[in-house]
């Protein structure tokens, strides 16, 4: 009878352990499915980003508006935000996550700093775009590219509980209706306002500062979490 309770505690102590064992294996799977997941996400909005970014570029050769460069800047460093977010989340790591995030405010507050410097240089040295009606459709662009990006980030990253994610599906949110600026600048432009052009890339900075420190505050919030 003994032999037989300790044959039974030992395939009980087996089955513990196998149990515990899947259990190890179902989070190395869950761990791996957040970050296929969180890579698919930020490589997809990456592309939207950066086909609206070239069309942009294309444009702004073209019209050579401030307001435009702004956007099309921010729009660049919209999209190379997916690098480290990118390699934070095939890395497993919630400190590289967190790294990551921080990065992320530093490329906004890096494409504000950009913006500023060039519309304050056409404010001094003034040159209204040309091609208005392309200059109005780059705006369209920047838009629609904004807005699908940030869905998509907003929702992998509230479904992954990402603060690095979501922070950047916020910027990527408010850079659309800052892309409508552009359009603003066209108008304005084409009603004989030429000085509106570089103000409204002022303007585009200092909402991209404002999206900077909104966006540290969700990353640092989420830390201190």
């Amino acid at each position: 009878m003994p032999r037989a309770r300790e044959r039974e505690g030992s395939h009980g102590h087996d089955r513990a352990e196998g149990a515990d064992h899947g259990h190890s294996h179902g989070l190395t799977h869950d761990s791996i499915k957040r970050s296929r997941e969180g890579i698919r996400a930020v490589s997809l909005s990456f592309a939207v980003l950066a086909l609206a970014a070239v069309g942009q570029t294309v444009v702004f050769i073209a019209s050579g508006s401030i307001a435009l460069l702004a956007d099309l800047i921010h729009n660049f460093g919209d999209a190379l935000t997916a690098v480290p977010l990118g390699i934070a989340f095939a890395l497993h790591s919630a400190t590289a996550e967190r790294r990551a995030g921080l990065a992320v405010v530093a490329a906004i507050f890096g494409s504000a700093c950009v913006a500023g410097v060039e519309a304050a240089a056409r404010l001094v040295h003034p040159s209204p775009p040309s091609h208005l009606a392309v200059l109005a459709l780059a705006g369209a662009i920047g838009y629609t590219g904004n807005f699908v990006a940030a869905r998509i980030r907003l929702r992998v990253g509230a479904r992954l509980d990402s603060a690095a994610l979501i922070a950047d599906g916020h910027h990527a949110q408010a850079d659309a209706y800052v892309s409508l600026a552009v359009i603003a600048s066209a108008v304005a432009v084409a009603l004989g306002a030429p000085i509106a052009d570089p103000l409204i890339g002022l303007g585009i900075t200092a909402v991209i500062l404002r999206i900077t420190w909104q966006s540290w505050g969700t990353v640092r919030g989420h830390d201190r979490d």
